[in-house]
Order: C-alpha cells, then sequence, then structure tokens
C-alpha cells in the first residue's frame, strides 16, 4: 500500500487552506490619512509626558540667546533677525535634536519592527511623529517671539505670522532630524547629529545675515528654516511685501516636502534591515 503526501491531492484541506492564507498576507493596508492620526495620536500621548520639561528647556535657551543678543544688537534689520532666529529656534531644538534622538533609539531597541508589523504607511509613521513632538513648539514659539519684540521694541502686530511658519519650518526640519536619527548607525550618533544640526540651526539662523562672511551665508542658504526666518523677520517692516513673504514660504513648504520624503525613505531603509 502506497501513501501519497495529502498536499498533492486535489480538493485536500491544505487547498482549501491556502485562499484564506494568501488572502490575510495580501490584505489592504491602512490609508494614509487615519493612520497618520492614529500614530499621531499614540505619538502625542507618549510625548505629553515630558512636554513641560521640552517646553521650558526649549523656550529657556530661546530667551536667554535673546538676552545675550540685547548686548549686541541694539536694534533695526538684525535685531529683527535675531527674533525671528530665536523663535524659529524653539522648533529646532525639537525637530532636530529631539527626533534625531527619538528615530535613533527607535532604531536601536527594534521599535521599528514594531511598526513594520502594522499595516501603517511609512510616511504616516514619521509625519505622525514629527507632528506630535511640534506641536509642543507652538507655545514656546509665541512666549519667545512676544518677549523678543518687547525687549527690542519690534511691533507685535503680525505674531499671527507663526501660525504659518511654525508648521513649515517644523515639517522641513522634521523630516531632516527624522532622516539624521533613522540613518545614523548607533544613537549615540544620532544624538550627535541631532546636536550639530541644532547648532548649525542656532549660529546660522540667529545671527545677523550681514554679519556672516560669503561662504556662511551660502551655508545659512542651505538650512531649511532660514526660509521661514527670512518670512517673518520680513512681517517687522511696516509695509510687509507679502508676495515676497509668500514665496519664502513656498520654499520652506517645498523643502518640507523634499525632507520629509528623505526621512520616509529612509524609514523603510532601516525597517527592512
Amino acid at each position: 500500500m502506497s501513501v501519497v503526501p495529502a498536499e498533492v491531492l486535489p480538493g485536500s484541506a491544505l487547498d482549501a487552506e491556502e485562499p484564506a492564507a494568501r488572502a490575510a498576507e495580501l490584505g489592504p493596508r491602512a490609508r494614509l490619512w487615519p493612520s497618520l492620526a492614529a500614530v499621531y495620536r499614540a505619538q502625542l500621548s507618549r510625548a505629553r509626558v515630558a512636554r513641560i520639561p521640552l517646553l521650558f528647556v526649549a523656550t529657556f535657551q530661546s530667551i536667554g540667546i535673546l538676552i545675550m543678543m540685547r548686548g549686541v544688537v541694539d536694534g533695526g534689520s538684525q535685531a529683527e533677525s535675531v527674533v525671528a532666529g530665536s523663535a524659529v529656534l524653539v522648533v529646532a531644538f525639537v525637530a532636530l535634536n529631539l527626533l534625531a534622538q527619538y528615530f535613533g533609539q527607535l532604531r536601536a531597541t527594534g521599535g521599528l519592527d514594531h511598526y513594520a508589523t502594522l499595516p501603517v504607511p511609512p510616511t504616516a509613521v514619521v509625519l505622525g511623529a514629527a507632528g506630535a513632538y511640534a506641536s509642543f513648539t507652538l507655545p514656546g514659539t509665541f512666549v519667545t517671539a512676544a518677549f523678543g519684540c518687547v525687549l527690542f521694541g519690534l511691533p507685535l502686530t503680525n505674531l499671527w505670522m507663526l501660525l504659518a511658519v511654525v508648521p513649515l519650518a517644523g515639517a522641513a526640519l522634521s523630516g531632516l532630524g527624522a532622516a539624521l536619527g533613522l540613518l545614523a548607525p548607533r544613537p549615540e550618533l544620532a544624538t550627535v547629529l541631532g546636536q550639530l544640526g541644532m547648532s548649525a540651526a542656532l549660529l546660522l539662523g540667529v545671527l545677523p545675515p550681514e554679519r556672516m562672511p560669503g561662504f556662511v551665508q551660502f551655508a545659512r542658504d542651505l538650512l531649511p528654516s532660514t526660509y521661514g526666518v527670512e518670512a517673518y523677520t520680513r512681517t517687522f517692516s511696516a509695509h510687509p511685501d507679502w508676495p515676497v513673504v509668500a514665496a519664502d514660504l513656498a520654499v520652506c513648504a517645498g523643502v518640507g516636502v523634499f525632507s520629509l520624503a528623505v526621512a520616509t525613505w529612509a524609514y523603510r531603509r532601516a525597517a527592512v534591515r
């Protein structure tokens, strides 16, 4: 009597199970916006634990820089650059420094494996984490800008412009910070890269550009947050050139889309390793 393996028999139980297993493997992935909202809420609850130290440190260091620069800069266009740069620096502290550390730790501890098993698009993971951390910077940015305006005698009329500057500059810097954390081979290196990026935002974004050498001004033009700083600086004028302000914000938005795309690519690359 010969024995035939069950998998070669037509109509066997294994044949009946294969379509169900195949359907499970090819299940539809979640859509981007619902996934983004879910990741954002999860990351927001996680980041909420550290929101008070986060707001205090990011805001306090920017206010300290304003006080220090008050002894160097008297007023005029240089004061406008200092105030705008210090306000955006609050965003840079979170987007570059903390996000690079977060994604570096996530990669080192295997946290990316958890997200890789979920039917969540990589873009939703990057945008959700970046948006959650950047959400806590808005109050500190307004406090820093208002303090700087009072300190240097600048008008508070167009403080609302930060509602556009913060998300756009935050997106550009968040993409860069996430990419640094995901591409760094070790979490320690991700921390160093994030701190170097924040230092670049401090030196190139806060200091008046007219006092910089030519090659430093070129490096400033490459910094994603520069165009957000320039857009807010132009609003201190008595009659702002709004088309130029909109052009600066458009450049900032374009850089943000590009940097977030790079971060998404870096996430895919890190998740499959």
